[in-house]
């Protein structure tokens, strides 16, 4: 059997006296896409906080490739090859992409200058296995489409050996064709091994991206169903009653 790449088992955080995360536990397999969906206040952000180091549980473990890990910060998650994708990007918008994938940890040469070239070289390689359409490498991110915006984030996550991609509600602000930009890099990271949490309020996009969905609500686990066993209704009916119409079945 194969080891799951991720396992978070039997999370919980409180604040105050509310359980926003009540005994969850969740998997994740190499080049799996799982989705996260819930209203606001479901508890799956605050549970994928807690995998990005944001938080720390109150209870719970988390494994990486079967081994117990403590994540108490964003500086743990990075180490484990965790990185997160925020709907709001962190990009400096008047830097190029090359100094954005790079930024903070810049290529040097010999006499410690910054290695633009060298940079933009490594950029352009890794911009090639993720979006082969993307050209504007000396443009300000400013000018950069949603899509494209995204597109640098991911691949400084994958230049810097990301195993595991929180993507959090990666096209929400975005129209039909940069939704398919990143529809197709999400597919482009599941076939190069990498495991993704997506997190959407989108369910259709969801049984076409994810091989999984998991449902929260009220702090707790409804529904973890493989996306072939459930439809678009059953997943609503997850969201909005609290139910799983498969498990009740049973």
């Amino acid at each position: 059997m194969t080891t799951p790449l991720l396992e978070m088992k039997n999370i919980s955080i409180h604040f105050g006296g509310i359980k926003a995360v009540d005994d969850v536990s969740i998997s994740l397999m190499p080049g799996e896409v799982v989705g996260l969906l819930g209203h606001n206040g479901a508890g799956k952000s605050t549970l994928i906080k807690i995998l990005s180091g944001a938080y720390h549980a109150d209870e719970g473990e988390i494994f990486v490739d079967g081994k117990k890990v403590q994540i108490n910060n964003p500086r743990d998650a990075r180490a484990q090859n965790i990185e997160t994708i925020y709907q709001t990007l962190a990009l400096a918008d008047n830097l190029d992409a090359a100094s954005n994938l790079f930024l903070g940890r810049e290529l040097t040469t010999p006499l410690g200058l910054v290695d633009d070239a060298r940079m933009e070289a490594e950029a352009r390689k890794i911009m090639a296995r993720l979006n082969p359409n993307f050209k504007r490498f000396s443009e300000p991110v400013r000018s950069l489409s949603g899509g494209q915006r995204q597109s640098v984030a991911i691949a400084r996550a994958v230049y810097f050996n990301a195993r595991i991609l929180i993507m959090d509600e990666p096209t929400a602000a975005l129209g039909v064709h940069e939704t398919a930009m990143v529809a197709d890099l999400i597919k482009e990271l599941k076939a190069q091994g990498l495991g993704i949490f997506l997190i959407s309020h989108d369910t259709r996009e969801m049984m076409e991206l994810c091989d999984r969905v998991s449902v929260m609500k009220n702090g707790k686990m409804i529904g973890n169903e493989r996306v072939e066993d459930v439809t678009e209704d059953d997943i609503l009916s997850m969201i909005i009653m609290g139910k799983n119409p498969k498990r009740d079945a049973a």
